[in-house]
């Protein structure tokens, strides 16, 4: 770590409506719970959050054709600034004061990770006969695999549950990481799947060398709202201590629109998933037709 470089510091991509608001609302509890740590934020809204003084706001333009991917480049920015970043999704919130002890290893620490081998069975045995779906992505990862020269059953390549975790400098190992899972983002969206980052991710660690560990994080208290409800569900949390939080997510999303706005949106998203599909055959073509298109 050099002499002016932080320690720490969060990042998210948050785009429309509903994702910035959340973001906002992360954005408030890091400067309540961890106030001397820049929250580095990726938007089509930089304005939106000049009255969050933690907040270093970046505009972005999408590379691929969905989102899931782009926040390799808040990540990457954030690493510019800081020896580790936490990623966080935007609707994740922070509950309690972030403990500042934790040694961050090189590498990516996931909060919650497994085997890629175990989590590929578990999806395809999930019905009989295995989701058509879960088929195609399955697939497409061996796809994906295979353009790099990795076995896809190789038991090194972890499954990461994308929603937090964090990226420390391992000796550039993590830039090449962040190129390659770019690069394998642009692919899978090329066959179709344009959502679950974490088969690029894995497949990129192990190629390029970068540690995957799991690590609880024992310590930081926060709400994600799917895992909340495994978690109540089991016994392992009270349905009322992050009720506030349930609230205020449902509040956001379930925000009341008018048909004909939701008519517009409906059309808006299908023109710009047809214009971001072409944008990314020809940007592809120009740029590395060798590795993309054969």
């Amino acid at each position: 770590m050099t002499q002016n470089e932080l320690d720490l510091c969060f990042c998210t991509l948050a785009f429309g409506d509903t994702y910035r608001s959340l973001a906002k609302e992360l954005a408030k509890d890091l400067e309540q719970y961890a106030p001397d740590v820049p929250f580095v934020l990726f938007t089509d809204k930089v304005s939106e959050f000049k009255a969050h003084k933690n907040v270093l706001a970046f505009g972005h333009r999408r590379r691929g054709v969905l989102l899931y991917h782009e926040r390799r480049f808040a990540i990457a920015k954030a690493l510019t600034m800081a020896n580790s970043c936490m990623y966080l999704d935007a609707d994740v919130r922070i509950c309690a004061p972030v403990p500042r002890n934790i040694q961050w290893l090189p590498g990516l620490t996931a909060r919650s990770c497994s085997s890629m081998n175990k989590h590929i069975r578990e999806r395809l045995n999930k019905t009989d006969p295995p989701d058509p779906k879960a088929v195609k992505v399955v697939e497409t990862y061996k796809k994906m695999a295979h353009k790099v020269g990795v076995d896809p059953e190789d038991d090194q390549i972890r499954f990461i549950n994308e929603f937090l975790f964090v990226i420390t400098k391992d000796s550039g190992r993590e830039i090449e990481f962040l190129d390659l899972w770019g690069r394998l983002a642009l692919y899978a969206e090329l066959l179709g799947m344009h959502k679950h980052p974490t088969y690029a991710m894995g497949l990129a660690a192990v190629k390029t060398g970068l540690h995957i560990r799991h690590n609880v994080m024992e310590g930081l208290d926060f709400f994600d709202d799917r895992i909340e409800k495994v978690r109540i569900a089991n016994g392992q949390s009270d349905p009322a201590a992050k009720q506030k939080y349930f609230e205020t997510q449902q509040k956001v999303e379930q925000r009341y629109r008018s048909l004909p706005h939701k008519a517009i949106d409906k059309i808006s998203r299908f023109f710009r998933h047809h214009y971001h599909t072409t944008r990314l055959k020809i940007t592809t073509y120009v740029s590395d037709s060798n590795f993309y298109h054969h």
